[in-house]
């Protein structure tokens, strides 16, 4: 998982220059609905936000994938108390990868990088995302 997250970080580094947060970026705004989804522990709305193979995999089971994503360590995402968005990279016309800041219930400072598609006819969704733990505490 670490050295998942380590090689996306280097692609996110080297494809092209880091850009600032835009506000209002198109796909922020599916992130945002999957996060606020998943703290609802409303699976079929985190599910609608997730990329076709997801929807696919888990179609007529929102509950399941909810249940999947927490029992896969991302249950800081829906625990979390906040989030924010770091910066991001279009790696082309369709693809993103977005670095999004969450505060945990603990406190706990958590870092994730999204990996987002436009997709034809749906709009952004989460394709996948590596998270981990950082140092420090949030308030």
């Amino acid at each position: 998982m670490r050295m998942i997250f380590a090689v996306m970080l280097l692609l996110l580094g080297l494809a092209a220059p880091a850009q600032a947060q835009t506000d209002g970026a198109p796909w922020q705004a599916s992130i945002t609905g999957q996060v606020e989804a998943f703290r609802a522990g409303d699976g079929e709305a985190a599910l609608a936000f997730a990329g076709q193979g997801f929807r696919t995999q888990f179609e007529g089971q929102p509950q399941a994938f909810y249940a999947a994503i927490v029992a896969s360590g991302y249950g800081a995402i829906a625990d979390s108390r906040s989030h924010s968005f770091g910066e991001f990279n279009r790696v082309s016309d369709t693809a993103v990868l977005q670095v999004v800041n969450f505060v945990g219930r603990d406190q706990g400072l958590y870092e994730a990088l999204y990996q987002l598609v436009d997709e034809p006819g749906e709009g952004w969704r989460v394709q996948g995302v590596a998270l981990r733990k950082e140092a420090g505490l949030g308030i």
